[in-house]
């Protein structure tokens, strides 16, 4: 239970009272829940004993953010400390356990009383944290008579009142309720059975309450008052005694006399002032007089915090440093800074600071991500602002792209790409996979550099890689392929000195494994004869893994040695395989050759060239004359004979022949471009080129609708690529290709469909490369050559912009059929901006936007100075540089001087924020600092300084200089000596004197009848130390005046004034003979007579 004089609080029934009690309207009223636990992580949790009996509370505070031990009270009720009421009854113990880092903080009540039940706080602080809980002790077993308070009885501190003792039945209940305080309106409940307490008290409000008069007091304090934060409350009460001795106390802490408590006495009355009233004024205030006391509650009204700035929106991009600015109309004010309706928090190791500067409040993130992303608000008791913070990732950069590579198998393999910012991560893919590092493969990521290692590639290596930074669409793609060189493994065959023996007539499957990625190409030659696959009797055939060369039936010419050749983009390999058939020769019956030799010879006979061995062409005698041989080899020269008897006459030689054959015919015969006067054919060679070799093709077309064919080239042309020039426009022709030889003219191929000359209008288009897709970025003073791939017939018209602008005339532009070239020398920043490439055929226009950066070094950070200074620590700030050389700002280097040697040492690189705390200085030390701005380019040029050093003072003895305000001399112009009225004697010289004062100098002007003298030589003036003097040589009664002087500077001005009256005078000759006129003459002379005898008259009255 809270209790405070005549304020009371009960938790268990939730009811207020203040003064003379609160409105039963007002009971059910709900107390406002308490903010949630930020130190207790254990409370200490309400219980009950029996008289007599022991019981402990604990609480603990988890101490790993904390880098002190917290400040833990105990209180009984709204005010009572029990820190001072520990003893025999009481004890308050805490603890420390390193290895778990938690306080526990325990009280322990022995042997309670039945006055120790009530309600109970424990209240925690550190630093700006705070944390609070409310426990209750309900005591069992005790009876209404005991006097014994024991040193927990707190109310007695307050209020000494005895208890009577009254019995039940012979009690009236409602005097009792009328009598009682508020706060023991629910004991005489419970004692008495009231179940209608509600009811009881609504006619108690009823019934007006006698007051019972004092002895002391002629006048009681107020039940309560209220102050407002700041303001000033008077405490007044009137004695019955003047003589009586009367104290005041504060939460039973006596007052002493202080600038903030102010005691008066007037008559009777007995005041206290309490001055600038703060929230921790408000609490319970008595007074006692002699035995009696008079409390009251002082509750002190705090003003609403309003809110004077609001926050404003914020958007930036990761790693950078975002400020939320609030201005609130109270220095000093609590706030509560929330991120989407949860308190931010703000501790040690928080990633959020919090700074208030008189009524500026910040909310600091130095280091933002994407997580910081949300709405944030700031809560006073006055109002609430937000505003929204949307942190984006910076915007992808490709410094180097990815590129495909061909690696040897078992060769070490690298995959690196570069982007911006370096410190975005990301993940490799092969073709779709994801890749996780391994033993064999390692994945790097160093800043701006991603890379894939493989330390020795295998074939599964190849495929299609790609890299995904995180959090980005862009993707970066590389193929990858594994080559081997291609290798013949004759060991298989395992026949000795790779010599195959094969019987003449048998069929031969020689299987030969082979090897290499990709596949090699095969070739088998026997001599200077290639082996096609296409073959009748002897052919060769290629597989996945093996080569292998068949002979149908095998025949003595086939012996010889057989070459194979593997070839592919790894390298070429060879092998030889000799081939030895043995025994008798079989001709099979049906071998046709696609010539017919006739020879005029009886009987027939062959014999090969360097031969000696005779073969019977016939076995019946040829009555014919004319014979065709069959089963002829092409190629192979050969002799004819006749015979007339069974020897062969070797002197009947006839004619030594060589059988040759025409190619077969040109094959994937297609057009390759037409135009309006051109036709333009591509074929490929023949299957078969024979013996006689090929000599080159000709050309022929034929016009729709006739039969002749015309010979397009007058020469035979070997390339497989030809223009027909000289047609007519849209006329319609047949195109046939001949392979022409030794033995003539082959097969001609023709075009299917007739082939119409006109030129077909093909749409441009730019095929722009993959590293110009993203921004183009090159330093200042590089070259750029960047060239653009385009298609379109007929030429297209090529035409390049800047920014909507025709370019620079220092960039050179060369343009194609297929290309346009841009050449820049040597790049300047005025190079950068949007390129636009538009090419056009006809009414078809294609167009591509190129970005090119012209990046330098940027410049020296500004206004850099030292923020603050303690201990050996210094924090600097900066703004950013004014030009960042066309490229962001990546980092900063800062580096430290002692004043003494004045030798630059760097203290940190790559530093990304623009505020910084340089540690560990040298105590004694004066230090200066500078600061570089780096970009993707390098660091600039110069280094920003500070203009002022930073003195490292050992602590404790640092000694604070008092300021002196200089004293401000200046002040306006002050007369301390005015002009003083003078009679002057014509004739003789005249001086008027004054003295001024004035900061600064004044200009001092003399005037005569308010007209300033200016150049006129019968007046000098001086003016030394503040004396200014006016002489008037030889006056004359028209000298005579009013004369002021006149003082003037930045301040103000002032004037003094006098007369001044000339006596004696001139005779009518000397006035004519200075050139006076007769009117002045005339009254001149009127006044001196008139003077004259004035003066008589006076001196005879004397």
């Amino acid at each position: 239970m809270y209790e405070c004089g005549k304020c009371v609080l009960s938790p268990n029934w939730s009811v207020w009272s203040l003064g003379d009690g609160q409105p039963p309207e007002e009971i059910d009223k709900q107390i406002e829940t308490l903010p949630l636990s930020t130190l207790l992580i254990e409370k200490p949790q309400s219980g009950s004993i029996n008289v007599g009996g022991d019981i402990n509370f604990v609480a603990k505070v988890e101490a790993k953010d904390l880098l002190r031990k917290p400040t833990i009270k105990w209180f009984k009720g709204k005010w009572m400390d029990l820190a001072s009421k520990t003893g025999k009854h009481l004890q308050l113990k805490e603890s420390f356990d390193r290895f778990t880092k938690i306080h526990t903080f325990e009280m322990r009540i022995i042997k309670a009383k039945e006055n120790y039940a009530g309600n109970y706080r424990c209240e925690v602080n550190y630093k700006d944290k705070f944390d609070s809980c409310s426990f209750d002790l309900e005591i069992k077993g005790f009876s209404e008579g005991q006097d014994d308070a024991g040193e927990l009885d707190f109310s007695g501190l307050l209020k000494h009142r005895e208890h009577k003792q009254e019995e039940v039945s012979e009690v009236d209940v409602w005097e009792i309720l009328k009598n009682a305080r508020p706060d023991e309106y629910e004991k005489i409940a419970f004692t008495y059975g009231i179940t209608d307490l509600r009811g009881l008290l609504k006619r108690l409000k009823k019934t007006k309450k006698e007051e019972k008069k004092s002895e002391a007091f002629a006048k009681r304090l107020e039940p309560a008052y209220q102050v407002d934060k700041g303001g000033k409350i008077r405490l007044v009460v009137d004695l019955a005694d003047p003589t009586v001795e009367l104290k005041w106390y504060k939460n039973g802490q006596e007052i002493r006399s202080t600038p903030k408590y102010i005691f008066e006495h007037k008559g009777i009355q007995r005041i206290m002032v309490i001055n600038n009233c703060q929230i921790n004024d408000d609490a319970a205030y008595s007074v006692t007089a002699g035995e009696e006391k008079c409390t009251t509650e002082l509750f002190v009204k705090e003003l609403p915090v309003n809110i004077v700035k609001k926050l404003e929106p914020v958007k930036t991009t990761v790693n950078e440093r975002i400020e939320l600015e609030c201005e609130v109309s109270e220095e000093g004010a609590k706030v509560k800074w929330m991120k989407n309706g949860v308190e931010v928090p703000t501790g040690v190791r928080s990633r959020y600071r919090v700074k208030s500067e008189g009524t500026k409040h910040w909310l600091i993130i130095d280091d933002a991500t994407k997580d910081d992303t949300g709405t944030y608000s700031l809560m006073a008791t006055g109002g609430t602002t937000e505003a929204h913070v949307q942190v984006d990732l910076k915007p992808l950069k490709i410094l180097m792209d990815l590129q495909s590579v061909t690696v040897l198998l078992g060769q070490p393999l690298k995959l690196n790409c570069e982007i911006y910012p370096g410190n975005v991560l990301g993940r490799w893919y092969k073709n779709g996979q994801l890749i996780q590092p391994s033993e064999r493969l390692s994945i790097i990521h160093r800043t701006k550099n991603h890379s894939l290692d493989i330390e020795s590639s295998t074939i599964h290596d190849a495929g299609d890689y790609t890299f995904v930074p995180e959090g980005y669409t862009q993707t970066l793609s590389a193929k990858v392929h594994i080559i081997d060189p291609p290798r013949v493994h004759l060991e298989a065959l395992n026949v000795p000195d790779d010599t195959v023996t094969i019987v003449a007539g048998n069929k031969l499957r020689l299987e030969i494994p082979i090897s290499g990625e990709p596949a090699p190409r095969v070739v088998w030659m026997k001599g200077e004869r290639v082996i096609l696959d296409s073959g009748n009797r002897v052919r060769a055939e290629t597989f996945a893994d093996h080569t292998c060369l068949t002979i149908d039936i095998a025949e003595r010419e086939d012996t010889g040695n057989y070459k194979i050749v593997l070839q592919n983009e790894a390298g070429e390999d060879t092998a030889s395989v000799k081939i030895k058939v043995v025994g008798k020769t079989l001709y099979p019956e049906k071998t046709m050759f696609a010539w017919v030799m006739a020879l005029e010879i009886v009987p027939y006979f062959r014999k090969k060239k360097q031969s000696s061995r005779w073969m019977r062409l016939n076995f019946d005698l040829c009555k014919e004359t004319t014979f065709e041989p069959k089963k002829m080899i092409e190629g192979v020269p050969m002799y004819y004979a006749n015979i007339l008897s069974e020897y062969i006459n070797t002197n009947h030689y006839l004619h030594l022949i060589r059988l040759l054959a025409v190619t077969s015919e040109p094959t994937m015969l297609v057009v390759d471009d037409v135009t309006d006067t051109t036709v333009t054919m591509k074929w490929r060679p023949p299957d078969t080129i024979g013996a006689a070799g090929l000599d080159g093709y000709q050309v022929e077309y034929c016009i729709e609708g006739t039969d002749e064919w015309i010979h397009a080239n007058k020469e035979l042309i070997e390339k497989t690529r030809y223009t027909i020039t000289g047609l007519p426009v849209e006329a319609k022709i047949l195109v046939r290709i001949k392979a022409i030889n030794a033995a003539g003219a082959s097969p001609p191929r023709t075009t299917q469909h007739s082939i119409l000359v006109k030129e077909v209008i093909e749409p441009p288009k730019i095929r722009i490369p993959r590293h110009l897709k993203q921004t183009y970025i090159r330093k200042v003073g590089e070259v750029v050559n960047l060239v653009m791939p385009f298609v379109g017939k007929p030429r297209p018209k090529v035409n390049w912009l800047k920014e909507g602008q025709p370019i620079d005339q220092t960039i050179s532009i060369r343009n194609s059929d297929c290309d346009s070239i841009m050449f820049i020398r040597k790049a300047e920043r005025k190079h950068s901006g949007k390129y636009e490439l538009s090419v056009q055929v006809e009414n078809h226009i294609d167009t591509a936007m190129l970005d090119i950066q012209i990046v330098d070094l940027p410049g020296p950070p500004q206004a850099v100075k030292i923020e603050e200074v303690w201990g050996n620590n210094v924090a600097l700030d900066w703004n950013p540089p004014k030009d960042n050389g066309n490229a962001p700002i990546i980092g900063y280097t800062i580096q430290k001087a002692d004043k003494k040697t004045m030798e630059w040492y760097t203290c940190i690189e790559h530093y990304h924020r623009t505020c910084i705390t340089i540690s560990d200085l040298v105590v004694g030390n004066e230090y200066f600092f500078r600061i570089y701005s780096e970009n993707m380019v390098g660091l600039s040029e110069s280094a920003t300084a500070t203009k002022d050093s930073a003195l490292i003072v050992k602590e404790g003895l640092q000694l604070k200089i008092p300021e002196y305000n200089d004293r401000d001399f200046t002040e306006p112009p002050i007369f301390t000596q005015p002009l003083i009225n003078t009679f002057a004697i014509a004739g003789y010289n005249a001086t008027l004197n004054c003295s001024v004062r004035a900061n600064p100098r004044p200009k001092v002007i003399w005037m005569k009848n308010k007209i300033t003298i200016i150049d006129d030589p019968r007046y000098r003036m001086f003016s030394n130390q503040g004396v200014c003097t006016l002489e008037i040589r030889k006056p004359s009664p028209f000298d005579g005046g009013v004369y002021t002087c006149k003082a003037i500077n930045d301040l103000g001005e002032a004037q003094v004034d006098c007369k001044l009256e000339v006596k004696g005078g001139f005779t009518f000759f000397e006035l004519m003979k200075r050139g006076v006129p007769l009117h002045l003459i005339d009254k001149y002379m009127n006044e001196s007579k008139t003077s004259e005898k004035s003066e008589s008259e006076k001196k005879g009255s004397i």
